[in-house]
């Protein structure tokens, strides 16, 4: 009943085919269990998952990989002054800016006559709270 449903929906487009139209109806394999099916799906979630993080990685090689030399407005530093307000220092050209940011509005609130220079540590700074957490952990680790 099935493949003569099938040829019966299939003739008009036959017409138009150069060559003539079988009634082959696709079957699905009775052989496959469970196990082929489980194997199939954890197979496509890896295949899927790998794709993301080959995009997340693809992503961020071309962001990275934009033009560095070419940028004219760099921020120099940031400081927040509540959840939603900061102070930000922005370098455009050879002046320095400092912005005031809240959620509705940037304002320029003073331009340096002499911009200023950043000192370059070697070793990046860590906050207090994380240098003493880092110190307790290795003190644990040590200790059986």
């Amino acid at each position: 009943m099935k493949r003569l449903l099938a040829a019966v929906l299939a003739w008009p487009l036959s017409a138009l085919a150069a060559e003539p139209v079988t009634s082959a109806v696709a079957v699905p394999a009775a052989g496959g269990g469970i196990g082929a099916q489980l194997t199939q799906l954890v197979l496509g979630l890896l295949l899927v998952l790998g794709l993301i993080f080959a995009l997340a990685w693809l992503l961020r090689r071309v962001q990275r990989a934009g033009p560095q030399q070419g940028q004219l407005i760099e921020l120099i530093s940031s400081r927040a002054l509540g959840p939603r307000d900061r102070l930000v220092l922005v370098q455009v050209g050879n002046e320095q800016i400092l912005l005031g940011l809240t959620p509705g509005r940037i304002t320029p609130l003073h331009v340096l006559k002499e911009p200023l220079v950043l000192p370059e540590s070697t070793q990046p700074a860590t906050p207090e709270f994380a240098r003493r957490l880092m110190e307790a952990l290795g003190q644990q680790k040590d200790k059986p």
